[in-house]
């Protein structure tokens, strides 16, 4: 797939100098889907966001989301005709648990986190330390969604604190993704 056709979904705050998706961003040329408010986000705006760049968007997408990103793909995917008609596929990284009571008050109206099977194929890579979602939950998630679960090990919330540089093991699962999106073009 073109470097065009990779969105990158950071989540709440976006992702700063470090962060995995900002190095791919950077080395690889993936656009970042940009939010009018990282700081205080309203579903409705984001999703309205993604609809948009998914519609606009000249050939069909693989998403790479990281935490609120996540949750936001599924969301819209629930809610749009554009998912299973534009999207190849979804890397879905270290979701957050917005039904949890403290990231529910940091981040409300987020909740509850639409759990149906997404109608592109998708890999959902968790971590056993992440502190805004469990392995158990994230796993949980994946199976919900029809994603294929990859436990990342011990790497906290799999973000710049994680020291993962252009994380290769992601790259290697985002090439399987765009794969299987070039063999359906």
């Amino acid at each position: 797939m073109q470097s065009s056709s990779i969105k990158l979904l950071p989540g709440w705050q976006n992702s700063g100098p470090g962060h995995w998706q900002t190095v791919w961003e950077e080395e690889f040329g993936y656009e970042r889907v940009q939010q009018h408010d990282w700081m205080r986000p309203k579903r409705g705006d984001w999703t309205a966001r993604l609809q948009d760049v998914v519609v606009d968007a000249q050939e069909p997408v693989v998403l790479v989301a990281h935490s609120l990103g996540c949750i936001l793909t599924a969301w819209w995917a629930a809610h749009s005709p554009q998912a299973a008609q534009k999207v190849r596929g979804a890397l879905l990284v270290a979701p957050g648990d917005v039904e949890r009571p403290d990231l529910a008050e940091l981040i409300p109206g987020w909740s509850p986190i639409a759990l149906q099977k997404l109608p592109f194929p998708a890999i959902l890579v968790g971590s056993q330390n992440d502190p805004y979602c469990s392995a158990e939950r994230a796993s949980l998630l994946a199976d919900s969604w029809g994603a294929r679960w990859v436990d990342q090990g011990n790497c906290g919330h799999i973000n710049a604190e994680s020291g993962l540089g252009n994380w290769p093991l992601g790259q290697g699962l985002l090439a399987e993704l765009s794969a299987v999106a070039a063999a359906k073009n």
